[in-house]
């Protein structure tokens, strides 16, 4: 094939612009790694007048982006919009069914309707592809589509959220506070005016449920993502994980077993041993365990304009090349679709943090809760009476049961003697 790909951007963002400019200065190179050329024709977005850093005057303007998926001057349209439904939604359905390629960074769509974007994809022979939606610039969707399509893979899990992971490394350096950093990281644009999906773990889960697919020929299946963010994380919590050999980490966990799949994204103690205990800022790192090739593990930049324009850019060379195989790495029809695994079967250890009364008997009666629940302690630590008159008690359990230390929390719930909700953090196995 020597006649160019045709592109249609909508959505001039920081990474639209990002996708302009890669493609501008890499040019020569691209076109010999996909065979042709790539050209932008056609771009939409909200505001006209609004300067993105490149010249926008050599595409075609719409205004309306849904008439891109009918132009005809179009081989592929690429999504930036964001948004799991409304104009993103639209757009994807209605350029697979014209029978063109299509490319987003959407995660959360991806996650909500991906399978139904992959049956059209399939019906109409064309590509689907979606490497920006995870992880940003780390080539993880590739893979696992296909590095590792060989290998039987039992686990994938990892950071998944660098506005998560800049905010505990921040807390971990300098000792702040959760919210003290959080509006650091406002201000510096790592996170959100409205940071819920990415501190409540909204976010993470997105990313995971469409690993866990990939991972495991498995149908998505965001709903049955166990979902506990950062938020209730506070300096002490990144102190004591710290003085025990820790550090905190957001970590999204996914794992198929006899039970059926398992997910979840919950701040985790991860061993300094670990590799993802040194992933910091706003890194992403993904880990994978195959029956054959053992552990893989991808580290890079998960957000920016570089990054994600760089993920975007590598799947319109694949569509240049003409490679069209199943968005989930195998059909639609033969995604498994796998009970939910309760988290109470899994066994580890836990951390639990406790903020108390300073008053006889408080002690006894959480490690009498402990007992009674057959949670067995490995270490306990308490500290000095705090400036507000409270007492912070920090266990760390042995291997067990995950059901018993949440048995252990229900039965010290509406006690008099807690003065704040219990943290409970999993302990990631090293």
């Amino acid at each position: 094939m020597t006649q160019p790909l045709r592109v249609a951007l909508a959505g001039l963002g920081t990474v639209g612009g990002g996708v302009i400019k890669l493609l501008d200065e890499n040019r020569a190179l691209i076109e010999r790694r996909a065979g042709r050329p790539i050209e932008v024709v056609a771009v939409s977005a909200r505001d006209r007048s609004r300067d993105r850093g490149v010249d926008l005057s050599r595409f075609a303007w719409v205004d309306d982006a849904a008439t891109l998926a009918a132009a005809d001057d179009v081989d592929v349209v690429v999504e930036l919009v964001g948004g799991a439904d409304g104009p993103a939604l639209t757009l994807a359905r209605d350029t697979l069914k014209a029978g063109k390629a299509f490319v987003t960074a959407n995660k959360a769509m991806i996650a909500h309707h991906g399978l139904e974007l992959a049956d059209l994809a399939e019906a109409r022979g064309v590509a689907l592809k979606y490497e920006a939606a995870v992880a940003g610039g780390i080539p993880v969707i590739k893979g696992l589509r296909e590095g590792a399509a060989a290998n039987e893979v039992s686990e994938v899990f990892g950071i998944l959220n660098g506005t998560c992971n800049y905010i505990l490394t921040e807390m971990e350096e300098k000792g702040s506070g959760f919210d003290d950093v959080l509006a650091e990281a406002q201000r510096l644009g790592y996170a959100e005016a409205d940071p819920s999906f990415d501190i409540d773990g909204v976010d993470a889960a997105h990313k995971l449920s469409i690993l866990a697919s990939l991972a495991f020929g498995t149908a998505i299946d965001f709903g049955a993502v166990a979902i506990t963010g950062i938020r209730h994380v506070i300096a002490a919590d990144i102190a004591e994980a710290a003085a025990l050999g820790f550090r905190i980490r957001l970590v999204g966990h996914s794992e198929a077993n006899g039970r059926g799949l398992f997910q979840r994204v919950h701040p985790c103690l991860v061993p300094l041993s670990h590799p993802l205990a040194h992933v910091s800022g706003s890194l992403n790192a993904v880990v994978a365990h195959g029956n054959f090739v053992g552990r893989l593990f991808f580290q890079g930049r998960g957000a920016g304009e570089g990054p994600t324009a760089s993920a975007v850019v590598a799947d319109l060379i694949d569509i240049a090349r003409g490679e069209t195989g199943p968005a989930f790495a195998m059909p639609v029809a033969a995604l498994a679709k796998p009970a939910t695994a309760s988290a109470g079967e899994r066994r580890g250890r836990v951390y639990l943090r406790f903020t108390v009364a300073d008053r006889p008997g408080v002690l006894a009666e959480i490690t009498a809760a402990m007992r009674d629940a057959g949670v067995s302690i490995e270490s306990l630590i308490q500290r000095g009476v705090e400036s507000d008159g409270n007492v912070l008690i920090a266990i760390v359990t042995h291997v067990g049961p995950e059901r018993a230390a949440t048995d252990a929390l229900e039965r010290l719930d509406g006690s008099q003697s807690l003065t704040g909700k219990p943290m409970l953090m999993h302990i990631l196995d090293d």
